[in-house]
């Protein structure tokens, strides 16, 4: 894995010319920091032999560091920064300064010349989270997220617009409704204006007779009459349709998200926060169907509208129709300037909002902790800050918003003013008729309209747009390979498990498994023993394969795991977590999980099994008791045995028990003991535990030290060998006797 930063022609040439051509890059990054400490670009280069610092101001001064010369190489915080320090055998010690903004490059760096210095494996993180956007350098509202300024408009809209094939009729009919809602639209002031000039002030020559005239009038209000009719009716159907399109296309968009994430590995969730890929299915799928309902609409049908106002005013007059115009990029400047502030209060306000809920959220799920300290005052008193916060951003925003539609009124008065003047002047001179003097000036009203929202539907725009692509960064991640077209089916296993030379890390620059190897028989259960941090827990997520390993294989009867297809191999894994997790329904639906569909006869013979029926008849529902949400209203140890039944109804070729009775009374560990008995009989189980003595029954245990198994044999051979294993259960007996004393 390399992290290779793209230079400068002039800083890449430089390069070229110092390495030799079996010499391979492996790390090109740059500071953005000089050697003096002020702002600059400088460049570190590490290859397999050497090490090269290249200051850009000055590339015949680059300094080489040959990788044995090395000593130590460390990163320390400063103030605002960092060094990246070089400690070299019998020469002055180099730094490299950066700001506090690469300091989690500068780590990985770090890690990377030091494998390379102890020749260990070179292994170092490459996907780096993202601060600024890569395009324009700006600061990016989250980590690894979405610029808003450097949205693809056009092509986001067109892969949402992918999403109308469906439903090509009412897209259709949609077009339809809105060319001639537009047409509705710009009738009306014709109408006016064949009312004034030729019923209400006739030209002279006019020979129409008094009847002629009402009848003449009757007959054009009776056709604003239905040009209203008509429009209304346009309208109707317009909103129906964009409701029905909006709603069904944001709710396909919101389950191929779902359908997504459900799909997507735990490396995904492990990146992120769980409110935050929620949002994606709430905030900004909700703000994307605003768009479609209410700013897709009125951005098409004003824009037709104004097309077609247009063409009206520069048929009736082409100099009154410029003159109406002068203000137009003036509103539009405004309404540019003026959404792009608002953009930032916008912005502080979602941040204020999720600050507060987050706080609110927090202070509530644990209001037994506030209420055990006595710490409401604190909470009050915190939350009220915040609040603060939240009263001066709204004050702001309406002083903004009082700004702008003062300022909005006067640029429109002048459109208003030159009208009436040069309007007024050719009726006079006659070169005008009034009724297109009047009909002028409802076009105006018409055509101001709009642009004065030009701005703000381009904010809503950006908002709406930027929601989109961030639900099309989670659609476009790669998800497990459940579609592997070259994984085997397997539809039953026998349960042979093993690790060979199996390295695994979280952050791919930080193994927590180094060369792993383990053999398990069929039926065979196997302890994992060892300190907290060992991994315990990573080596049983390997076997089901949430995670993939960075070296080495595990196979299952002979198969690499990556072979077999994932619903196979999960299919034939029951997992005991620690703190087992239900969902909300009833016990019934929850002992039935693994295994939909099974007959209640078959739910009760599992619950039976774990020890879990007697207290699941005695609520007064039955297995029909609701377990509320994540199982609360159940104790830990009738949870721990709901799981266990849940585990044997799914019943696994191979089984995993995680800490199955930590945290549970004497008498329910008893009876989920006698229920993991039953359970892992015939199976291939591996059982970590927290009370090492519930381990005496397996038939081999694996001590884990430091990521690697350093012990391996039975309980007793393990106590007679006085090692790692025997340690940890004197260390046990010990704390056992003091918590005893002090009882």
């Amino acid at each position: 894995m390399k992290l290779l930063e793209s230079m400068p022609h002039s800083v890449t040439a430089k390069i070229k010319g110092l390495l030799s051509a079996e010499e391979e890059e492996l790390i090109r990054v740059s500071t953005d920091l000089n050697q003096e400490g002020g702002f600059g670009t400088d460049w570190l280069v590490v290859t397999d032999r050497r090490l090269l610092i290249v200051p850009t101001t000055a590339l015949d001064s680059v300094v080489e560091i040959p990788i044995e010369e090395l000593t130590v190489v460390q990163t320390e915080a400063l103030v605002g920064g960092g060094h990246l320090t070089i400690e070299r055998k019998n020469k002055a010690t180099v730094t490299v300064p950066y700001s506090s903004s690469l300091a989690e490059k500068f780590s990985e760096v770090t890690r990377g010349i030091e494998q390379l210095r102890k020749g260990e494996l070179f292994l170092i993180n490459t996907q780096l989270d993202r601060t600024r956007c890569e395009k324009c350098g700006k600061l990016l509202p989250e980590k690894n997220g979405i610029c808003p300024a450097c949205i693809r408009r056009l092509a986001t809209l067109q892969r949402i617009a992918s999403y109308l094939k469906p439903y090509k009729g009412h897209a259709i009919l949609l077009a339809v409704v809105s060319l001639i809602g537009t047409g509705t639209g710009v009738i009306p002031p014709m109408l006016i204006r064949q009312i004034v000039d030729g019923v209400l002030v006739p030209k002279e020559g006019n020979t129409d007779s008094m009847s002629e005239r009402l009848t003449l009038l009757g007959l054009l209000v009776l056709g604003m009459v239905g040009i209203r009719v008509l429009d209304w009716g346009m309208e109707w159907a317009r909103g129906w349709t964009v409701s029905w399109l909006g709603a069904r296309i944001t709710a396909d968009i919101r389950n191929r998200l779902y359908q997504q994430l459900e799909l997507l590995s735990l490396q995904f969730y492990d990146r992120r926060q769980v409110g935050a890929v929620m949002s994606r299915v709430t905030r900004d799928a909700g703000r994307l169907q605003e768009f479609l309902v209410e700013g897709l609409p009125y951005l098409i049908i004003n824009a037709l509208m104004i097309i077609g106002i247009l063409g009206i005013l520069f048929w009736m007059h082409w100099l009154l129709a410029l003159l109406i115009l002068v203000p137009v990029p003036f509103m539009m400047g405004w309404g540019v300037i003026f959404w792009k502030r608002m953009r930032l209060y916008f912005n502080k306000w979602d941040q204020a909002w999720s600050d507060i809920m987050a706080r609110v959220n927090e202070a509530l799920s644990g209001i037994r902790v506030v209420k055990a300290f006595a710490q409401e005052v604190r909470e009050i008193a915190a939350f009220q800050v915040q609040n603060k916060n939240i009263r001066q951003l709204a004050i702001r925003t309406e002083i903004n918003w009082e700004i702008f539609f003062a300022t909005t009124t006067l640029l429109t008065s002048f459109g208003m003013l030159i009208v009436w003047f040069f309007g007024g002047r050719e009726v006079i001179r006659d070169a005008l008729t009034l009724g297109t003097l009047l009909a002028f000036y409802a076009y105006m009203w018409m055509l101001y309209d709009p642009i004065e929202w030009f701005g703000e539907v381009n904010s809503w725009m950006t908002r709406a747009f930027a929601g989109a692509e961030r639900i099309f960064e989670v659609i476009d991640t790669p998800a497990e390979a459940y579609k592997d077209p070259n994984a085997r089916s397997i539809s039953s296993i026998k349960g042979h498990v093993t690790f060979k030379e199996v390295t695994f890390g979280y952050d791919k620059s930080k193994p927590v498994l180094h060369e792993i190897n383990l053999d398990v028989a069929p039926g065979e259960m196997i302890g994992l023993v060892g300190r907290s941090g060992v991994g315990k827990t990573t080596t049983v997520n390997l076997i089901c394969r949430f995670y993939n390993v960075d070296q080495g294989i595990i196979e299952v009867d002979g198969v690499p795991i990556q072979q077999i297809r994932l619903e196979d191999l999960r299919r034939q894994i029951g997992i005991v977590p620690q703190e087992p997790f239900l969902f909300s329904g009833t016990v019934a639906e929850n002992i039935s999980y693994g295994k939909p569909g099974a007959s209640f006869e078959e739910i009760m013979e599992a619950a039976i099994a774990a020890n879990a029926h007697n207290f699941i008849v005695a609520n007064p529902d039955g297995y029909d008791t609701q377990v509320g949400e994540r199982g609360g209203a159940l104790s830990g140890g009738e949870k721990q045995r709901v799981a266990i039944a849940r585990a044997i109804l799914h019943d696994p070729k191979i089984l995993i028990l995680d800490e199955a009775t930590s945290s549970v009374d004497v008498e329910t560990e008893k009876q989920i003991q006698e229920a993991i008995a039953r359970l892992t009989q015939g199976r291939t189980t591996f059982a970590i535990a927290h009370r090492l003595s519930t381990l005496r029954n397996a038939d081999r245990l694996a001590i884990l030290e430091g990521g690697r198994i350093v012990e391996m044999g039975t309980h007793s051979e393990l106590i007679k060998k006085k090692g790692i294993f025997y340690e940890l259960v004197q260390l046990q007996h010990q704390t056992s006797e003091i918590i005893a004393v002090r009882d």
